[in-house]
């Protein structure tokens, strides 16, 4: 407890991290107020300064009680005739409660007799809704067979003409006008787009009213109504297809859409039009003639189906496109045209979707894509293109293309060739090799080999750019090969084992320069001219492939590059070891000073002259002076000077040294 000046303890002193006033806040917190204390303060004082504090206020308390004793003890007495305040208070509250709960009771009353009626005013609306559905329903269902059997009879199903076209007939008057001059087909697609609209009112009706008895009895009328209204739709357009009638076309298609049936005028159009003419492009099962040719190319075929669209299918492709007429839900093209072509191909030549003739299925699927490219040039808009890639038609269609089957002939193929003109057992020159365009350049026909694989990656008669990342894999996978077979090559050379490198132990100093020439040709085509070929192939590509193709490409020619200098240094162990073979007369020296008494000599040793003479031989050859630019010279030159003086001086340190000690 805190201490005055004088050592007497002062009442109510609290530490100045204790504030009580703080505790009658409204928004004081007990638990948050502690833990910050706590923070600071150790939990011991905190405990003994809480205690302390509620001490004090007992005793505050104590002291309040026996100050006002006599007011508190007194309090009791002041209260007289409290019960009969409480029963004269306590009539009116209930007088008016009474009041309250009749009230209430009345207004439950109401409130339920309200929901009663409003509950049969709904039952009522929804009892009309469905009287006024059913009424609709049998309206609408009347007014389609009163429309149907105002159709012009000459076009009903059966055949059979009304008395109204007798009449006419017998007047003189032309069947297939009308008075205003509209044709009976057009005036008939009129009426068909109308009943159409009616028949989709109708499907709405019926949906609303399932499972009711009254729409259970009309449902053979609307059953025979639907089937007159296709039949007799069905008709009217396959004739105006025939008779080119845009106007009886254009309201055929709209009742169609009307009624959610594309498909149907889709099968008309596919089998009036579309199939006849095919029929005869591709023929096929019993129509398909004896001795026919059974020749699978598809080129003329697709020519001679562009020129039949182009004068039959034209007029109905540009009537469906119109802008803002509602028949953008028809797909002639695919569910009709493609359709029927695919179907045709899979009967009448299958085998144009084989992969197993490599070069007639690459024939037949550029000529199918350029076919799909003019089928996708009628469209008006590229939403309208990405439609007709989306149709399961065209996917099908494209799904016979076995593209991967197809890469995996030509990587045995071009793969094949390569590993087979790197087993051979020696290096071949290129003189007498048939491929004329690379043997003025390449001076191995391994290299030519290499060079022809390459090639055949991207060439237009052997290249999916679908398959591109296949083709690019293989491209640098045959640039690895090579360079793996160089290398194990030199690998082996310098072991002596010749397994599967016999090549390479047999190999002669020009053999080696042959190689270097080639690699130098190779790197400078691939990494040069042919890398903006491929680059030209791929420009439908982004930036970002491209760049990553062109990394892939350099690094595969890098790959051929830094295997120069490790044949650069075959040559040199090779020249070396021929000319250190006269150093061994180095020993004969001190044997011949040593035991005769010959003078100093002073002349150079005969080997000397001989020293030099590989590498001299093989620098004025013919294949160095055609082969060896400058630089590889010098470079040649530097390699083998350096390791025959090396290797002499270690044989002379050594012979000095043994004499030394004798």
């Amino acid at each position: 407890m805190a201490t005055d000046l004088f050592g007497d303890p002062i009442e109510d002193s609290h530490p100045l991290w204790l504030n009580p006033s703080k505790f009658t806040d409204a928004e004081f917190d007990p638990e948050s107020y502690i833990s910050d204390l706590r923070t600071f303060v150790p939990f011991d004082t905190l405990r003994s300064e809480l205690r302390s504090h509620l001490g004090a206020l007992k005793h505050e308390l104590v002291d309040l009680i026996n100050r006002d004793y006599v007011d508190f003890v007194s309090l009791s007495t002041k209260l007289v005739d409290v019960e009969a305040a409480v029963v004269r208070m306590r009539a009116p509250l209930l007088e008016i409660k009474e009041k309250i709960l009749n009230f209430r009771g009345s207004v439950d009353f109401s409130l339920a007799a309200l929901q009663s009626r409003r509950k049969q005013r709904s039952q009522a609306d929804e009892a009309r809704e469905v009287l006024e559905l059913l009424l609709d329903t049998s309206h609408v269902v009347s007014k389609v067979e009163k429309m149907i059997n105002e159709l012009p009879p000459a076009e009903l199903p059966n055949g059979t003409m009304g008395s109204t076209e007798k009449s006419q007939l017998s007047k003189g008057i032309p069947f297939q006008h009308s008075e205003n001059g509209t044709t009976l087909r057009e005036t008939q697609s009129v009426l068909l787009e109308r009943i159409a609209i009616e028949m989709n009112q109708l499907k709405l009706f019926t949906t609303h009213a399932q499972n009711m008895p009254f729409i259970e009895n009309m449902v053979k009328r609307i059953q025979n109504a639907s089937l007159l209204l296709d039949t007799s739709l069905g008709h009217c357009f396959a004739d105006s297809l025939e008779h080119k009638d845009a106007n009886a076309i254009y309201n055929c298609l709209r009742a169609y859409a009307a009624i959610d049936e594309t498909s149907g005028a889709e099968e008309i159009f596919r089998s009036t039009v579309v199939a006849p003419f095919i029929q005869k492009i591709i023929p096929h099962g019993s129509s398909r003639a004896v001795g026919e040719s059974s020749g699978d190319e598809l080129e003329q075929d697709y020519e001679r189906i562009k020129r039949r669209i182009e004068d039959d299918c034209k007029f109905l492709l540009e009537i469906s496109f119109t802008e803002n007429s509602g028949l953008h839900v028809f797909s002639f093209l695919a569910n009709s045209i493609l359709k029927e072509v695919l179907s045709a191909i899979q009967k009448g030549k299958p085998g144009a979707f084989s992969p197993g003739r490599p070069v007639e299925f690459l024939k037949n699927y550029k000529s199918s894509l350029n076919f799909l490219d003019y089928l996708e040039g009628y469209c008006p808009s590229r939403s309208t293109v990405a439609k007709l890639r989306e149709e399961t038609v065209y996917i099908d269609f494209m799904k016979q293309w076995n593209t991967g089957v197809y890469f995996s002939l030509r990587f045995q193929e071009i793969a094949g060739a390569l590993d087979s003109a790197l087993m051979t057992t020696t290096l071949l020159r290129s003189q007498n090799s048939s491929n004329q365009e690379y043997s003025q350049s390449l001076a191995l026909k391994q290299s030519i080999s290499l060079m022809d694989c390459l090639r055949s990656c991207w060439r237009d008669d052997v290249l999916v750019l679908s398959c591109s990342d296949k083709f690019l894999r293989l491209f640098l996978q045959l640039l690895s090969r090579y360079s793996n077979w160089l290398s194990a090559g030199l690998n082996a050379r310098k072991t002596g084992n010749a397994s599967g490198n016999e090549w390479a132990i047999s190999a002669t100093p020009y053999d080696f320069l042959y190689v270097i020439h080639d690699i130098n040709w190779l790197v400078d085509e691939v990494c040069g001219d042919y890398l903006g070929h491929v680059l030209e192939l791929l420009k439908s590509c982004s930036p970002e492939v491209r760049d990553l193709v062109k990394q892939g490409i350099l690094q595969g020619g890098n790959s051929l590059k830094v295997l120069q200098p490790l044949v650069i240094n075959s040559i040199v162990e090779t020249l070396v070891e021929k000319s250190v073979e006269d150093f061994r007369q180095l020993k004969g020296i001190a044997a011949t000073y040593r035991i005769t008494n010959k003078p100093l000599p002073v002349r150079h040793s005969p080997y000397v002259s001989a020293v030099l003479r590989p590498l001299k031989a093989f620098l004025e050859a013919e294949q160095a002076a055609t082969y060896l630019t400058k630089e590889l010279r010098k470079e040649l030159v530097h390699g083998a000077a350096f390791e025959i003086t090396r290797r002499y001086y270690e044989l002379a340190s050594d012979l000095v040294s043994v004499l030394a000690t004798c």
